[in-house]
C-alpha cells in the first residue's frame, strides 16, 4: 500500500490486493487516523472533512486514471467492514473508492461490483495501481485542493 494523501483526520492509500483490478478502474481506501466503528461516530467537523476528501479523491482518481489511459466512467464509494467479523474482529470505519472503467473485464461498470470472499481466488490476478498511477492521482489532488470549490476555508476545515 502506498500513501496517496493525508489530512488532519484521514489518510488515503492505494490497495495492495484490490477488489477492482487496475485496468477495470482501480481501488483506493480512505481511513480515519483514529479508528472509529462507523461514520456516526464522526464529529460534524470531521464528517465535513471526510465528505470533502471523498469528493477530492474521487475526482482526482477519475481524472488521474483517465490521464493514464484507463477510461473511467464512474467512481463508486462504499463503506463496509463485514469481513472483519470473519476474523472475529470488530469492523472499523473505512471507505473504498472504486474506479469503474468502460473497458472493464472482471468488474463491468454497468454491473454491481462482485465482492466474493478472497478464499475463492476471484481477486488473485488483480493488479493494484502502479506508482505512475498513484503519482498522477497525487498530482490531481494537488490541483483540486487549490480550486475554489475545495478550498479548506470554504468548507470550514482549516
Amino acid at each position: 500500500m502506498a500513501l496517496i494523501y493525508k489530512t488532519k483526520n484521514f489518510f488515503v492509500e492505494s490497495v495492495e490486493k484490490p477488489h477492482v483490478t487496475r485496468a477495470d478502474g482501480g481501488h483506493i481506501k480512505i481511513f480515519p487516523l483514529k479508528k472509529i466503528s462507523d461514520r456516526t461516530k464522526m464529529s460534524p467537523k470531521m464528517a465535513i472533512e471526510f465528505i470533502r476528501l471523498t469528493m477530492i479523491v474521487g475526482e482526482a482518481m477519475k481524472k488521474g486514471l483517465t490521464n493514464r489511459g484507463i477510461n473511467i466512467i464512474r467512481i463508486n464509494y462504499q463503506d463496509m467492514g463485514n469481513w472483519a467479523y470473519k476474523k472475529g474482529e470488530k469492523p472499523y470505519f473505512h471507505l473504498h473508492i472504486y474506479g469503474r472503467s468502460k473497458n472493464a473485464k472482471f468488474q463491468p461498470y454497468k454491473e454491481a461490483l462482485r465482492l466474493p470472499d478472497r478464499s475463492i481466488g476471484f481477486y488473485d490476478k488483480f493488479k493494484p495501481l502502479n506508482i505512475k498511477d498513484i503519482n498522477e492521482i497525487k498530482r490531481q489532488i494537488s490541483i483540486l485542493v487549490k480550486k475554489s470549490k475545495y478550498r479548506s476555508l470554504k468548507w470550514g476545515v482549516v
